[in-house]
């Protein structure tokens, strides 16, 4: 599982990880790798623990496992997200169910990967959500709020609010539709997308982005069957308009 990093790999060096994995051997071999890579690695080998150093001291990234003694990777991911909307979460598990899958997402994980992975494929995941967490704060500085109509998204806070109504959007919904409103009345493809929201090639199969699509719909979207913000164009992609 060792090995040295690559000369003129990209990594954002002194990024604090919390590390939370209960596996000893994986434990001790994800935080050598993690700090060969230049992070500052704190780890945790159960839920209460992870929550209390994550209570108790700042981290840029949190690698999670689910199955976990006392809380498991779920309920741990739910509280931290109560805190902080906008921390990258990465889980990790044995399991291989879609709705296990599903269920983090939901709850707000970023990325997900299954046991066993590959070390290079984590470190990649690692350095691609470390981006989108930095070209995120630097965009949501600009306009932390957007007023669709009676509606209002507060991409700080990661939530959607009509009237009484408050949906807490995921880490990619709130991304997705920072992206798309900032480049408003502009074809957005789904390459450009999957390359500057998710960090992963453009060219690959992929109905992520319509399905994050057909989600923000429902959630912003008077009548999601008839869009007014969010309009698909057709071969092409979509365009965010402020639906006048």
């Amino acid at each position: 599982m060792r090995r040295a990093p690559r000369k003129g790999e990209t990594v954002f060096k002194g990024s604090k990880i919390l590390l939370v994995e209960d596996e000893e051997s994986l434990a001790v071999g994800l935080e050598y790798n993690l700090t060969r890579e230049g992070y500052r690695v704190t780890r945790a080998s159960d839920g209460k623990e992870a929550l209390e150093c994550f209570r108790s001291l700042e981290f840029d990234l949190i690698v999670l496992d689910i199955m976990l003694p006392y809380l498991n990777g779920f309920k741990v991911a739910e509280k931290i997200r109560e805190r902080s909307p906008q921390i990258p979460i990465l889980m990790l598990t044995a399991r291989t169910a879609a709705k296990d899958r599903v269920k983090g997402l939901e709850i707000g994980a970023d990325d997900y990967m299954v046991k066993p992975f590959h070390l290079r494929e984590l470190l990649v995941r690692v350095r691609g959500m470390l981006r989108r967490k930095e070209w995120y704060r630097s965009s949501v500085g600009s306009a932390p709020s957007v007023r669709l109509g009676r509606n209002e998204i507060h991409f700080e806070e990661m939530t959607f609010r009509s009237g009484e109504r408050m949906i807490r959007l995921t880490p990619h919904e709130a991304m997705v539709l920072k992206y798309l409103i900032d480049r408003r009345d502009k074809v957005v493809s789904r390459k450009e997308l999957l390359e500057n929201v998710w960090q992963i090639p453009g060219h690959v199969e992929t109905r992520t982005v319509d399905n994050f699509i057909l989600r923000l719909r429902k959630i912003i979207e008077p009548d999601p069957a008839n869009p007014i913000f969010i309009k698909s164009i057709r071969s092409a992609g979509y365009m965010f308009t402020t639906g006048k």
